[in-house]
């Protein structure tokens, strides 16, 4: 008799433990999850302050487009010269947070 209640004692307390190590692991895939989601809308934040802060610096240049992703700077359009390109690529670079500036630029005909 006394077998029997150490056996259930102990699968008592093993499925007490078993719980308690889940209910854990679900809690830090809940955190991780929120943290993960929590990065990428500052990412997206962050995008959306550099494609402002380029366009302000570009402001003249209305006809170049700005793009940002991961803080990848995409610039596309029609400039004027290589120089207007060269120095809105440079402008674009110059700004806090740009990983790298992709330039779709052409130069137009004259």
């Amino acid at each position: 008799m006394m077998t029997n209640k150490l056996i259930a004692r102990l699968l008592v307390a093993t499925a007490l433990t078993a719980a308690a190590a889940t209910g854990t692991a679900f809690a830090a895939g809940q955190q991780d999850a929120a943290m993960a989601g929590a990065a990428k809308a500052g990412t997206a934040t962050n995008d959306e302050a550099i494609t402002s802060k380029i366009k302000a610096s570009l402001s003249d240049q209305k006809q170049i487009g700005v793009t940002t992703a991961d803080g990848v700077v995409t610039l596309s359009g029609t400039v004027a010269s290589t120089d207007v390109g060269t120095k809105a690529i440079q402008t674009a670079s110059a700004v806090p947070g740009v990983k790298e500036v992709k330039s779709e630029l052409t130069v137009a005909t004259k």
